[in-house]
């Protein structure tokens, strides 16, 4: 399983309604993604217009490739286009950021649990 981050850059005068049109995306388009491979999929928007999504997939550059098959996503990029700063369609403009440090990874690693034991959680 890969765990991807991207970032992008929301136009700051579009903010508000960038978000109103993430509030109830296109069921078509939740089921497109879904079926795409993408999952725990969440994005964060700053105040400055710093898009950061997170996603998790068994491989993104299928997923990727799936849902640019879609007619959804095409309708859906060409409405969101004109609210990113990069010209283009907002897939083209996403950046990946590498992964650096992930804790249960480096738990697993170190041969420790990943849940807190019952000694840790009564001395909250």
């Amino acid at each position: 399983m890969a765990r991807v981050c991207f970032i992008s850059r929301v136009r700051p005068d579009r903010l508000e309604e960038y978000r109103e049109r993430h509030a109830a995306v296109w069921p078509e388009m939740l089921e497109a993604l879904r079926d795409s491979g993408w999952r725990d999929y969440s994005l964060y928007l700053t105040q400055d217009g710093q898009l950061i999504g997170h996603l998790e997939t068994d491989d993104y550059a299928a997923a990727q490739a799936a849902m640019e098959r879609t007619a959804v996503n095409a309708r859906w990029q060409a409405e969101m286009e004109e609210f990113f700063v990069a010209d283009g369609s907002p897939d083209q403009g996403m950046r990946v950021v590498p992964e650096i440090f992930h804790l249960e990874d480096q738990l697993r690693a170190a041969g420790l649990p990943t849940t807190p034991s019952r000694t840790e959680k009564g001395n909250r």
